[in-house]
């Protein structure tokens, strides 16, 4: 089974299937990523393969990181992900985990951070239903009643209130891969993706189990 790769959102376009019909696509420039590290049993406990992505200036990585980089390659990377298998077999120091590992037709889960909304309010953020916009009323786009009165005399955790919107980790599961552009780093996954252009993207087939932990370079 194939790990998965990271990417960079580009943006979302139109794809023309076999049929002649339009389908929304989301554009991803996934790869070329170096594998950094191989973990096994024996040294470390588990079987997990490090890959990292997204060339970095020098000044913008410490001295540790920079060291663990080299024994894997010259260039400087900026993001590091770890991917649990259960066979190390085919997994080598240094090699190029690319586009090629994925194919049209393919399901895959799509993870990254959803675009930040600041503080939004109670429709947008929960699509609450507003009050009545007639003359005279005050309750437009309040949120009404919050909870009980004297007793319990408080709001319980985890009300859904006016607050900080996006910006969380998401995941899209079951996206099919429309085309894979070997030449171009290019993978056309049908429907859109988590955050805006420019973003991180971490793709896996859709049926990986493995366990994913993320570890961001600096």
């Amino acid at each position: 089974m194939s790990i998965g790769i990271l990417g960079k959102k580009l943006g979302m376009s139109q794809f023309f299937d076999e049929k002649g019909r339009s389908v929304p696509v989301t554009l991803v420039e996934a790869g070329p990523c170096r594998i950094t590290q191989i973990k096994s049993l024996a040294t470390d406990g588990y079987s997990a393969v490090q890959i990292a992505f997204g060339a970095v200036r020098e000044k913008l990585i410490n001295k540790p990181s920079q060291g663990h980089l080299a024994k894997s390659g010259e260039e400087l990377l900026r993001y590091l992900r770890e991917y649990r298998v259960d066979n190390l077999d085919g997994y080598e120091l240094g090699a190029q985990v690319t586009v090629g590992n994925f194919e049209a037709g393919q399901k895959v889960d799509v993870s990254g951070t959803s675009m930040g909304r600041g503080f939004s309010g109670y429709q947008k953020r929960h699509g609450f239903s507003r009050g009545p916009m007639s003359h005279g009323s005050k309750n437009h786009r309040e949120p009404g009643s919050t909870g009980a009165g004297t007793t319990p005399g408080r709001i319980y955790p985890g009300k859904r209130m006016a607050g900080r919107y996006g910006g969380k980790k998401i995941t899209t599961r079951g996206l099919m891969i429309m085309k894979v552009d070997s030449d171009h780093n290019l993978l056309v996954i049908k429907g859109s993706v988590p955050g805006k252009p420019g973003s991180l993207l971490n793709i896996q087939p859709a049926n990986y189990v493995g366990l994913n932990s993320d570890k961001g370079g600096k």
